[in-house]
C-alpha cells in the first residue's frame, strides 16, 4: 500500500501539491477562528442550585434546604459528586456529573429532580434555582464603577446603574452567562412601624406586610364595550415613590380609613448588605463577569470592551466604568504569544540546521513545507474534536516540530543522494529522474514509518488518563500525534512530489557533492567512532549507570501538577475571625488595600468581602477575595511576594493567603480548597477533629517551603438565641407565630 501511496503521488505530483496547497488555506483560516484559551476546559459537567434564605441560621439552612436537595439529587443518571455549602441565608448545591455527559442534559436531570426536592420543603421555604451555567475558569474579568473623585456619588446610585443599566447591557452580550454586582447600596422602600399606634389600631405586622403587598399591584377588569369600541380596564396600581406608598390604606376602624402612614414611617433607604466591594481602597460596585463554556475569551472581551465604552458615554456625570482591574485576557495573549514565539523559534532553528546539513536550498523548501502541513492538519483535528487553541494544544505542535520534519529530511536527504549517484553515472547508464525519486523514496518508507509509529506509541498513555489530568494532558497528546502522523503522510506524498518538481533542475551542475557542514561532521566523528567501536562493553555500562542514577533522582524531584504560572495578576484571599461583622472586615480589607497600594508592582485592586445575591462563589461576611493587578519593576515575583506577606502581617486577627487567579481556580478544582495542597480530616466529633487538625498544621509548619499555612475547620460563629416559652404563650391565649 506504501509503494501505491509514493508511486501516486509521483505520478499525479500537481493534484498533490494543490491539495496541500488547499489544506494549508483551509488550515490557516480556521486557525484564526478557533477559540482560544490559556488551557483546557477543566471544569466537569456541574450544575449549581442556589437558594437565597434571608436571615435563616447557617444550620437551619443545612437541615431545611441543603439536606433535603442534596439528598435528592444522590444516584440521579451521571451524578458522579455532590458537594453542598450552607452559610447565612444561603444554600448552594454542587451537582457534578461525569464528563460525557452533556451540560444540557445534566440540567434536564437536575431540573427533574428538584421538582421531588421542592415538593418536599417545608411550607415557606425558598425555592432552589440553577444558575447559569459557568466554568471555574470563566470568571474572565472584574470591572468597577465608581465615583470619579471629582463629583460625590451616592452610593445607592452607583448600584441602580450597575444593576439596571450596566448589568444587563453586559447580559446582553453574547457569550456571558452571567454578572455578578457586589458592593453600593441596593435602593428599597422601607416601612417602619410604630409600636404604639399598631396597638391603638389593634393590627398586627402580618397585616400591615399583607396591605403594602396589594398596594402595589395592578390588575384588569376585562373589558367595556361602548359607542361600537373596546377598552380594555386596566387598574394601575404600581407604586411610583414614597408619597404613593404612604396612601396606602392598611384597614378600617369604625368607619375611618387607617393609611400606612398612619402607623409606620415610610422612606427610601438601604438593604441588608451581606457583600462589600471596593477599587484602590475606595468604595465601589465591583462586577464579576463570567462567560458561557465555548466561547472565545479574546473575542467575548473585545466586545465586552466595545460595549463598555458605549456604557461609559451614557453613565451620569460623576460615575465612571473601570475596566483595567483583572482581565483574563490579557494572561492569555501573554501565554499564546509566548507558545507561538517559542513555537516559531523553535522551526526558524529547525529549518537552519536542515540548510546547513542538506547545503541545498531547494531541499531545504521541500523539508520545511512539512511543519506548517502537519500542523495545520493537528488544527484542523483539534477543530474537529471541539477543542481550543490553548497552552496544552500549542505546546504539543511546538514538542513536535523537531519530529515533523524528521520523515520529511529522511526522504529527502536519500533522494539527494541517488541523484548524485545516479548524476555521477555515465549517461547512457543513467535512469529516469521519476524512477530514482520513487526507488529513494521506497528504500526509506520502512524506517520512517516505523519510527513515527513508536514515538506516537509511547504518547499513546495519555490517552488513557481519566478526570482532570486526561482533559489537561489529552489535547497535548492529540496535538502531538496527529501533528506527527501528518508528517508522515507528507513525507510519502508531498516530499516526493516535490523533489519531483523542484530538484531536477539544479542538481547535476551544483549540488553533485555534499555540504561542508556534513563533510566536516564525518571527518570528526569517524575517529570518533573508530575509538568507541572496541570500547562496546565500557560504554554500555557507563550509560546504563547513567540511567539508573537518572531514575533515582526522580525519586528526589519535586512534583506537581502544573507548573506555576506567571499570571501578571494576584488572588489574595483575606478571612478574618469568624463573627466579624461587615463593617470591620470591611474596614481591615481597606487597610490590606492601602498596604498594597504602597508597592510599586501594584496597580489595580478589586476586593470583594462577603457575597452578592446567589453568587455561587458564595463566602461569609467575614472573608475577602482581593484581585490585584501587577506591572513587575525591578523585584522577583519572589520577592514581591514575600514583601507583601511582610507587609500584610501587620494587620492583626486575619489570615491571608497570596496565590494567581488561574492557579486559585486550578486548586479548587483539585481539592475543592483555595489552597494548593490541602488535608481533609474526618471524624464524628468535632472536638477531636480540631485537635487532630491543629497538630498536622504545626507538623507541617516544620516543612521548608510551605507559606500561608492556616487551618479552615467549621466555623462558630456568634448566635443570639430566642427560645419560646411555649407554656407562657399558652397561658397568655398567643402562639409561636405570634410571638415571631
Amino acid at each position: 500500500m506504501l509503494d501505491r501511496i509514493i508511486r501516486t503521488s509521483l505520478n499525479q505530483r500537481f493534484v498533490v501539491l494543490l491539495a496541500a496547497a488547499i489544506m494549508l488555506l483551509w488550515g490557516g483560516w480556521t486557525a484564526t477562528r478557533m477559540q482560544v484559551d490559556v488551557l483546557p476546559d477543566l471544569t466537569a459537567p456541574t450544575v449549581t442550585l442556589g437558594t437565597e434564605a434571608h436571615g435563616m441560621a447557617p444550620q437551619e439552612v443545612e437541615r431545611l434546604i441543603t439536606q433535603p436537595v442534596e439528598s435528592s439529587m444522590l444516584g440521579a443518571a451521571g451524578v458522579r459528586r455532590v458537594r453542598s455549602t450552607s452559610h447565612v441565608g444561603l444554600s448552594l448545591v454542587h451537582v457534578e456529573f461525569d464528563w460525557d455527559v452533556p451540560i444540557l442534559q445534566a440540567r434536564q436531570v437536575v431540573s427533574e429532580r428538584l421538582q421531588t426536592a421542592v415538593a418536599s420543603l417545608p411550607p415557606g421555604t425558598p425555592t432552589p434555582v440553577m444558575l447559569p451555567i459557568s466554568s471555574i475558569m470563566g470568571e474572565i474579568m472584574f470591572v468597577a464603577l465608581e465615583s470619579d473623585g471629582v463629583t460625590s456619588v451616592d452610593p445607592m446610585e452607583l448600584r441602580a446603574q450597575a444593576d439596571w443599566e450596566v448589568r444587563r447591557r453586559l447580559l446582553a452580550v453574547p457569550g456571558v452567562s452571567q454578572v455578578i454586582p457586589i458592593g453600593g447600596e441596593v435602593r428599597q422602600y422601607q416601612v417602619l412601624l410604630k409600636a404604639d399606634r399598631l396597638l391603638a389600631t389593634r393590627l398586627t405586622a402580618e397585616e400591615v406586610a399583607e396591605a403594602v403587598k396589594k398596594s402595589g399591584e395592578s390588575s384588569s377588569a376585562g373589558f367595556l364595550v361602548h359607542g361600537g369600541q373596546e377598552h380594555l380596564i386596566h387598574g394601575i396600581g404600581r407604586l411610583q415613590s414614597a408619597a404613593d406608598l404612604e396612601q396606602a390604606l392598611v384597614a378600617r376602624r369604625d368607619g375611618q380609613p387607617i393609611r400606612l402612614r398612619d402607623i409606620a414611617e415610610i422612606k427610601v433607604g438601604p438593604a441588608l448588605k451581606r457583600g462589600e466591594g471596593s477599587h484602590n481602597g475606595k468604595p465601589a460596585v465591583i462586577l464579576a463577569i463570567q462567560k458561557q463554556p465555548g466561547a472565545n475569551t479574546l473575542e467575548l472581551t473585545k466586545r465586552l470592551d466595545k460595549v463598555m465604552d458605549e456604557i461609559q458615554t451614557a453613565l451620569p456625570q460623576g460615575v465612571k466604568l473601570e475596566k483595567n482591574i483583572f482581565r483574563q485576557a490579557n494572561f492569555i495573549q501573554v501565554a499564546i504569544r509566548n507558545v507561538v514565539d517559542a513555537l516559531r523559534d523553535g522551526t526558524i532553528l529547525v529549518l537552519l540546521i536542515v540548510g546547513l546539513f542538506l547545503a541545498h536550498r531547494r531541499a531545504t523548501i521541500i523539508t520545511a513545507v512539512a511543519v506548517p502541513l502537519s500542523l495545520v492538519a493537528a488544527i484542523l483535528v483539534l477543530w474537529a474534536f471541539g477543542a481550543t487553541l490553548n497552552t496544552m494544544t500549542l505546546g504539543g505542535m511546538a514538542l513536535a516540530i523537531g519530529d515533523l520534519v524528521d520523515d520529511a529530511i529522511v526522504d529527502v536527504e536519500n533522494v539527494l543522494r541517488r541523484l548524485r549517484e545516479n548524476a555521477a553515472k555515465p549517461h547512457e547508464h543513467r535512469r529516469p529522474f521519476l524512477q530514482v525519486v520513487y526507488k529513494a523514496s521506497m528504500e526509506i518508507r520502512s524506517s520512517i514509518v516505523y519510527a513515527t509509529a513508536i514515538i506516537i506509541v509511547v504518547f499513546a498513555p495519555i490517552f488513557f488518563l481519566t478526570g482532570v489530568e486526561g482533559r489537561l494532558l489529552q489535547p497535548l497528546g492529540i496535538a502531538f500525534t496527529v501533528a506527527l502522523g501528518a508528517s508522515l503522510l507528507v513525507a510519502l506524498t508531498v516530499t516526493p512530489a516535490m523533489c519531483a518538481w523542484l530538484l531536477p533542475h539544479d542538481l547535476e551542475a551544483k549540488h553533485s557533492h555534499e555540504g561542508k557542514v556534513v563533510t566536516w561532521v564525518k571527518a570528526h566523528y569517524t575517529p570518533i567512532l573508530d575509538w568507541a567501536m572496541p570500547r562496546w562493553r565500557t560504554l554500555i555500562a557507563l550509560g546504563a549507570a547513567g540511567l539508573v542514577i537518572a531514575t533515582a533522582s526522580l525519586f528526589f524531584a519535586g512534583r506537581s501538577f502544573m507548573p506555576e504560572f506567571n499570571e501578571g495578576s494576584l488572588n489574595v484571599t483575606f478571612v478574618c475571625l469568624p463573627g466579624t461583622p461587615l463593617e470591620v472586615s470591611d474596614r481591615l480589607g481597606r487597610q490590606a488595600e492601602e498596604i498594597m497600594l504602597k508597592h510599586p508592582e501594584v496597580v489595580a485592586i478589586a476586593r470583594r468581602t462577603g457575597r452578592a445575591e446567589l453568587d455561587e462563589h458564595g463566602q461569609d461576611v467575614f472573608g475577602a477575595e482581593i484581585e490585584v493587578g501587577l506591572k513587575m519593576k525591578d523585584r522577583s515575583k519572589e520577592e514581591l511576594l514575600a514583601a507583601l506577606r511582610k507587609s500584610l502581617s501587620a494587620i492583626p486577627g486575619v489570615y491571608i493567603s497570596l496565590g494567581q487567579p488561574i492557579s486559585h481556580r486550578v486548586d479548587h478544582i483539585l481539592s475543592g480548597s483555595r489552597a494548593a495542597i490541602a488535608v481533609k480530616v474526618f471524624g464524628p466529633d468535632r472536638l477531636e477533629l480540631r485537635r487532630l487538625s491543629q497538630e498536622i498544621k504545626q507538623e507541617m509548619a516544620q516543612v521548608e517551603g510551605v507559606v500561608d499555612l492556616a487551618m479552615e475547620s467549621e466555623a462558630d460563629l456568634p448566635q443570639l438565641a430566642v427560645k419560646p416559652d411555649r407554656a407562657a404563650l399558652a397561658a397568655a391565649g398567643l402562639t409561636t407565630q405570634d410571638f415571631a
